[in-house]
């Protein structure tokens, strides 16, 4: 090879390798700023996914916190309201020896239970449901006279088949269109609601 000919083949080569170290340098360049940015997107990414995570998380301890306020809360009315069952059971039991006993007061109870019922209805000829045993007080009563019927007040009550019941009565007319439901059951059912809030009131002030 002719000395000219080296010289314009070095030349080529030199300029081919100023562009090759060009290209490289560039290429270099760019590959530094496509990984400085993929490490700050990483990074907001990171923060991103740690902001949730805690999010998440507070979102969480709150809603297991309130959790256990409500279990604790329901808990808490629920050993309320079997103390007041207990309570009322109590107060049942009481009502059964006391009606069982035939004593003065509960004698002084069911008459104006009676009464009550009967002026509800306003009729002056009703039958009258007792329990067994005061259905059979009155029918030892009433076997003297022969009869099945006694009167109070200007009302006529005719004894009809006992019923179930702690004590009390249930009236109605003779043809059966209208009926009280006067018993000690019958009138616990009504005033409860209110005895609740008492008995509550009593036991939890």
């Amino acid at each position: 090879m002719s000395s000219g000919t080296s010289k314009i083949v070095e030349s080529i080569m030199s300029e081919a390798q100023g562009k090759a170290d060009l290209i490289i340098q560039d290429a270099n360049t760019e590959v530094s700023a496509i990984q400085a940015k993929a490490e700050k997107t990483a990074e907001a990414e990171k923060t991103k996914i740690l902001e949730n995570g805690k999010k998440q998380s507070d979102m969480r301890y709150q809603q297991i916190i309130s959790e256990a306020k409500m279990n604790a809360r329901r808990a808490e009315l629920g050993a309320k309201e079997e103390v007041i069952e207990a309570a009322f059971n109590q107060a049942i039991g009481e009502l059964k020896v006391k009606a069982s006993s035939g004593d003065e007061e509960y004698e002084d109870s069911l008459s104006k239970m009676i009464k009550e019922a009967a002026d509800e209805i306003g009729s002056d000829d009703l039958i009258i449901q007792l329990n067994e045993a005061d259905t059979n007080k009155f029918k030892q009563d009433l076997s003297s006279q022969g009869t099945d019927s006694f009167e109070i007040d200007g009302i006529n009550f005719t004894l009809g088949e006992p019923i179930d019941a702690i004590g009390g009565a249930v009236l109605k007319t003779t043809n059966g269109d209208i009926e009280v439901n006067n018993t000690i059951e019958a009138r616990l059912d009504r005033f409860k609601s209110i005895l609740r809030s008492e008995v509550a009131e009593i036991l939890f002030k």
